[in-house]
């Protein structure tokens, strides 16, 4: 009977154990309005790689139908919990097609800098919706 009583305390603790790895695995480690804006921002783009609690998303390769001649690829990394400019960081490759290859290319900076004003005014927006204001 002590046995049997002792194995149910144990059973509580496991279970209480599973809860929390549970919970640490569903939570998001960054800005939640600012994981949604940019998934949101780049949801026209292939996805190669998403982490919430890193806040880390990297696309594949996109080419525009209206210009198959260049391709970009964008990595956008979330930087902390709070909804702030600087906690948001955008980077951005860009290649051209010559013959059967892609040439790296430069990429403009307004192109980064337009990307992270959609962003952060999609953030700023999803948040208010979310107050009520």
């Amino acid at each position: 009977m002590i046995a049997l009583a002792l194995t149910g305390c144990g059973g509580k603790k496991e279970l209480a154990r599973q809860d929390i790895a549970a919970s640490k695995v569903t939570t998001i480690g960054v800005n939640s309005y600012l994981w949604r804006a940019s998934l949101d921002a780049l949801s026209f783009m292939p996805l190669v790689q998403t982490d919430s609690n890193g806040g880390v998303i990297v696309t594949d390769w996109y080419a525009n139908p209206q210009n198959p001649g260049e391709r970009v690829k964008v990595t956008v990394t979330i930087l902390d919990q709070d909804l702030r400019a600087d906690a948001l960081r955008v980077a951005a490759s860009r290649q051209v097609a010559q013959g059967t290859s892609w040439i790296d290319a430069p990429v403009q900076a307004a192109t980064v800098q337009k990307l992270e004003d959609i962003i952060l005014t999609k953030a700023r927006d999803l948040r208010r919706n979310a107050i009520g204001g």
